[in-house]
């Protein structure tokens, strides 16, 4: 199937009889132009008639401050949920004719001044920042990594989970801000407080850190888990130690990244509107109402490792 060529200012031009410069006028409404309305008129009719959309790329790059969007990811918080936030705020903001920049890695002074010393963004984004901040225990009804924190603990309490373990990884940049906000959330549930979990990334590491830990924590009978990654991991461990899940131990994920569903047994997990999340970050950027997009509620994806 051949694709359809995308219509041009060019062709908008020569459809319409005048220079490119008199449509790009047109279609900006540029002030200060003497364009007749019967000219005008005839250039928005073959817009129309050729379907053509200006494109949203070079008028950012042309345009500099106004048209884009600069996104700083921390390296180590990419992950499922910030592909999710990325392409809700990729999305939108391309709905709204303008363009999103994304920078992996350092976020620190030096990092910032080298991208905005190239581009003048319209609004820069610090992914990590919603993770420190706006989010706190006393959120535990609404919205944020406290309260999805909270939905996660109090699901395993309301099944009778009292010895409960946090599983981290060991490389999570923003681990003790997760930990302040179990922690809290397991005093608000009058849970006794949480048992410490390391899980390295290899399979044979995590295995045996598992079954550590099973020996010094032997009353746990729950893990919640950062992330589905590691949930999985512990999972794979206990299995590897002829343990079964949940009879032996229950674990339950994090941002559902959906392959927990296709392990077996089926991870049980936290799954969170992430794409939701950054529509309104976009709708907020762009100084517009955001209500038509707000995000779902996170909810636990109930399978079988609870």
């Amino acid at each position: 199937m051949v694709e359809e060529r995308r219509a041009t200012l060019k062709d908008v031009a020569a459809a319409s009889g005048v220079s490119r410069a008199t449509v790009s006028f047109v279609l900006n409404d540029t002030p200060n132009q003497t364009i007749s309305e019967v000219t005008r008129t005839r250039v928005l009719r073959v817009v129309r008639e050729l379907g053509y959309k200006p494109h949203g790329i070079a008028r950012a790059l042309r345009e500099g401050s106004s048209r884009i969007v600069v996104l700083f990811i921390e390296s180590g918080l990419e992950g499922n949920y910030s592909r999710s936030y990325i392409r809700g705020l990729d999305e939108e903001l391309a709905a709204h004719d303008h363009v999103l920049v994304v920078r992996h890695g350092p976020t620190g002074p030096a990092a910032a001044e080298q991208v905005l010393g190239a581009i003048n963004p319209r609004a820069v984004l610090r992914f990590g920042e919603a993770y420190r901040t706006g989010h706190g225990p006393e959120d535990s009804g609404g919205d944020g990594l406290a309260a999805y924190t909270g939905l996660q603990l109090g699901f395993l309490a309301e099944r009778g989970h009292t010895v409960i373990a946090l599983a981290l990884p060991d490389d999570a940049p923003l681990g003790e801000v997760r930990r302040t906000f179990a922690r809290r959330a397991a005093d608000a549930l009058g849970l006794p407080p949480l048992r410490d979990l390391t899980v390295p990334w290899d399979r044979a590491a995590a295995t045996a850190a598992v079954e550590a830990f099973r020996r010094a924590e032997p009353a746990v009978t729950a893990i919640a888990a950062h992330d589905d990654d590691v949930a999985l991991r512990v999972v794979t461990g206990l299995h590897d130690l002829g343990l079964r899940v949940p009879g032996d131990c229950a674990v339950i994920g994090f941002d559902d990244n959906e392959y927990g569903a296709l392990f077996t047994p089926p991870l049980t997990t936290v799954h969170i509107d992430a794409e939701g999340h950054g529509r309104v970050a976009a709708r907020t950027v762009l100084g517009l109402p955001g209500d038509d997009v707000a995000p779902a509620s996170a909810q636990v994806l109930t399978r079988q490792t609870v």
